[in-house]
């Protein structure tokens, strides 16, 4: 391939799956500007329109860790196109779909596919680019990334507006039929390292994945359970759920000591910079995904704003965050990643905590601001993080190191959505109100702003712990990645 195209064939394949991660990207976040027209058109209650985005989180997620077992047996191009495949079918699906069930197998499919890509740019960045052209590569390709959901919503917004929210899930046809014509010219069929794919290799590690699959479920059901009215079945999940958890990391622990190929080589995390970059992750990943969930909810439902109205109040943050991210992209090629993240975390903390100063009669323009000041902050973080934590590991690790973090932060991503929707629900039962009622009131604002305060609250915990990757790496890590 670089035979053929030379020396720009590295972007050319840095944009082919730049295009296929933009479609995952885009079916993840848009669906949220289309959730209360759906629950109308399906009568659904908060929780059952919750798992539109819930069921997808949890089915990316658990896919994430399949992402260096498929690499290395299929290789890239054959796992690149079947994952557009994938998504392209559950688009399509989900929008001629005439019940919930179908609709939420659709966004099933939709999390499968996308939980299989987006580890991949990663280790291309990683493989592919000089240590010197990583963070430009990383900012370039963070900036094309969030112009699809910085623009998503608005086209998003005034397609439900004018075609209901069907029109959403047709969104994703196009990028997925153009990744897949680019993956067939520039995507290597080769694995990770430029190994030959083996289709005769090691095993998926089958109990590993059932057992991630059912922590994380047994998880979010249980978080759904606790603002029901059995307790007790909430507490045997979330016990079921540490317990599960507990087994997986024993059984993965247990494939590596016995020559198997783990979901995830616990070994990474001998590495301090990637420890603490993954509970960073987790934390952000808890913040990001629950404000993604929270924003249009609180916009429609709260300010009374109209679906193409949201969109448009996003728009600019979206553009805003684009930029940003090409520039902290250089930066991150030369400044400290416990600087970049801690500043991003920061301007994330304000930007929640400032919602809460959001009435019924505020102005249009201060939405706009607060959103391009949290935007702002994810400028920081996005391309810092992951070269910050994978850099350290060895080029061997590198394919689970990119999969491993991207399930960290997708487990606190699914648990945020699920988190923003119990305690929106709690306090506004609190205050009186619910979501049910037409129109809106101070009670049920000050619901939104308790949530909003809770958000607040997490990314200030996890810029503690983006201090501590101002530390160097634990003695003994190296010995620890090569057992």
């Amino acid at each position: 391939m670089r035979a053929l195209y030379g020396e720009r064939y590295r972007w050319l394949l840095l944009l082919s799956v730049m295009i296929g991660t933009m479609a995952s990207i885009m079916s993840s976040t848009i669906i949220n500007v289309a959730i209360p027209d759906m629950s109308h058109h399906f009568v659904l209650g908060q929780d059952r329109a919750q798992w539109v985005t819930s069921g997808f989180m949890v089915a990316m997620t658990v896919s994430m860790l399949t992402t260096p077992w498929l690499l290395g047996r299929y290789g890239y191009r054959y796992t690149y196109v079947g994952t557009m495949v994938l998504l392209l079918a559950g688009g399509v699906v989900g929008g001629l779909a005439n019940n919930f069930s179908l609709v939420l197998a659709a966004r099933v499919a939709e999390g499968l596919a996308a939980g299989v890509v987006q580890p991949i740019p990663a280790i291309i960045i990683m493989r592919a680019f000089a240590p010197h052209e990583q963070g430009r590569a990383s900012g370039l390709f963070g900036m094309g990334v969030v112009l699809a959901p910085a623009i998503g919503p608005s086209i998003g917004g005034v397609l439900v507006d004018l075609f209901g929210w069907r029109s959403i899930f047709f969104m994703v046809v196009p990028f997925c039929i153009v990744s897949i014509w680019m993956a067939y010219r520039y995507v290597p069929m080769t694995s990770p390292g430029g190994a030959t794919a083996d289709r005769n290799g090691a095993g998926l590690d089958w109990r590993g994945l059932v057992l991630g699959a059912a922590g994380t479920l047994c998880l979010l059901n249980g978080m759904v359970e606790l603002h029901g009215n059995d307790r007790a079945q909430a507490v045997a999940l979330l016990i079921a759920a540490t317990l599960i958890f507990a087994g997986f990391v024993w059984w993965q622990r247990h494939q590596s000591a016995n020559g198997g190929a783990p979901l995830m080589n616990m070994a990474l995390f001998g590495f301090r910079p990637f420890a603490m970059g993954s509970m960073v992750a987790f934390i952000y990943g808890t913040a990001l995904f629950g404000s993604t969930y929270l924003l249009p909810v609180y916009m429609q439902l709260g300010l009374n704003l109209s679906a193409s109205h949201v969109g448009t109040i996003l728009l600019p943050a979206g553009f805003v965050l684009a930029v940003t991210i090409a520039g902290v992209g250089r930066l991150a090629d030369k400044q400290p990643t416990w600087l970049l993240v801690g500043t991003g975390l920061g301007l994330l903390t304000a930007s929640f905590a400032l919602m809460t100063t959001i009435t019924l009669t505020s102005g249009l323009w201060i939405l706009v601001m607060l959103s391009i000041v949290g935007r702002i902050g994810l400028g920081f973080i996005l391309p810092s993080l992951n070269l910050g934590s994978l850099r350290p590991l060895h080029e061997s690790l590198l394919s689970q190191g990119s999969s491993a973090i991207s399930f960290v932060r997708m487990l606190g991503g699914a648990i945020g959505v699920s988190l923003c929707g119990i305690v929106l629900e709690w306090r506004l039962s609190v205050h009186g109100d619910s979501l049910v009622n037409p129109v809106s009131s101070p009670a049920r604002l000050a619901a939104f702003n308790e949530s909003f305060m809770m958000l607040a609250a997490l990314c200030a915990l996890a810029m503690l712990a983006a201090w501590q990757l101002r530390e160097p790496p634990a003695a003994g890590a190296d010995a620890a990645a090569k057992d």
